[in-house]
C-alpha cells in the first residue's frame, strides 16, 4: 500500500506536493498522482471518477479537453521491458470535478473539494477583475495569454510534424478571417512592415484568436496529429468553426472589430516614458 494511502493526516500541502507548472507558468495535476491521494488503488476504477467528472464538465457546456489532457507515460517493467500507460493532465477544475464525483465517505475527498473549490473560486475573482480592467489593461492581458499560447500550440505543432509555421499560422487566420493571411491583416489595418498584427488588435479580436489557438492545440493532441498537411487542415478548421459560432450568435466578425488607435509596443514606450518622467 501506498505511504499516501495509509497516511490520514491530509492537508492542503498535500495537493500543493504534487502539483506542477508548466513553461508557460500554468499548474495542473497528473491523474496518477492524485489517484492514490484520494486513496484509489486501482486506475482502473479511479478512471471511472475521471469519465463522470468529463461527463460534469461537458454537461456544463465547457470542453473536457481543455481540462482533461490525455497524455501518454512509458513505464519500465521487470527484464528490462517498457509498458505505455494513460494519465491525465488535470486543470484545478477538472480536480475538482473528480473530487465532486469521488467517494463521500473518505475525508480526502472533502478535504479535496474544498481545496479545489477555493481555487476555482479565486478563478472566478480573477475573470471578475479582468471585466473591471480598462480596455488597453484587457489587451496587454490578452496579448500575454496569447503569446504564451502561441508558444504551446508551436510545440504542439511541432511534435506534430509542422515544419513550415508561417503556412501553419496562415491556415488558422484563414479560416477565422474568411481567406485572410497574417500579411492580409496587417494591411488591412494598415500596419508598417513586419508589425505585429496580435499588438494591433483590441480585446475582443484577441480573445478569438486565443480562442482559436487553445482549440486547436488540443485537437493536435486529441486527435494524435502527425503531419503537417492534417495540422495546417486542423487550424484552418478551427478558425472556421470558431467564425461560424461568431455568425451564429450574431457577434461582429474579427476582421470587422475596429482596430486600436495605439499599438501595445506604443502604449508600452509611453507608460516607460512617463515612468522616467516621474
Amino acid at each position: 500500500m501506498n505511504k499516501l494511502e495509509r497516511n490520514e493526516n491530509y492537508n492542503n500541502k498535500t495537493f500543493e506536493d504534487i502539483k506542477h507548472i508548466d513553461e508557460n507558468g500554468i499548474e495542473f495535476w497528473y491523474a496518477r498522482e492524485l489517484m492514490p491521494i484520494l486513496q484509489y488503488s486501482n486506475w482502473q476504477n479511479f478512471e471511472k471518477i475521471i469519465d463522470k467528472a468529463k461527463i460534469s464538465c461537458q454537461n456544463s457546456d465547457i470542453s473536457a479537453f481543455e481540462h482533461f489532457i490525455d497524455v501518454n507515460k512509458t513505464i519500465k517493467m521487470p527484464k528490462g521491458a517498457q509498458k505505455t500507460i494513460i494519465d491525465y493532465e488535470l486543470t484545478r477544475y477538472a480536480c475538482y470535478l473528480i473530487a465532486q464525483n469521488g467517494d463521500s465517505r473518505k475525508k480526502v475527498i472533502a478535504l479535496a473539494q474544498t481545496y479545489f473549490a477555493v481555487q476555482t473560486r479565486k478563478q472566478e475573482i480573477s475573470e471578475k477583475e479582468y471585466s473591471e480592467l480598462t480596455e488597453d489593461e484587457k489587451r496587454f492581458y490578452q496579448r500575454n495569454l496569447t503569446r504564451k499560447g502561441n508558444y504551446s500550440l508551436n510545440q504542439t505543432a511541432k511534435n506534430a510534424g509542422v515544419k513550415n509555421f508561417d503556412r501553419f499560422h496562415n491556415s488558422g487566420y484563414k479560416g477565422l478571417y474568411n481567406g485572410e493571411t497574417a500579411d492580409d491583416i496587417a494591411k488591412r489595418k494598415g500596419l508598417r512592415y513586419r508589425e505585429d498584427i496580435l499588438d494591433n488588435m483590441g480585446s475582443e479580436e484577441l480573445a478569438a484568436n486565443l480562442f482559436r489557438i487553445t482549440q486547436t492545440e488540443s485537437r493536435l493532441k486529441k486527435d494524435n496529429i502527425c503531419s503537417e498537411k492534417e495540422a495546417n487542415k486542423t487550424h484552418y478548421n478551427i478558425g472556421k468553426n470558431i467564425r461560424e459560432v461568431i455568425a451564429k450568435n450574431g457577434g461582429t466578425m474579427p476582421e470587422e472589430l475596429p482596430t486600436p488607435k495605439k499599438s501595445l509596443k506604443q502604449l508600452e514606450k509611453e507608460s516607460k516614458k512617463s515612468l522616467k518622467k516621474r
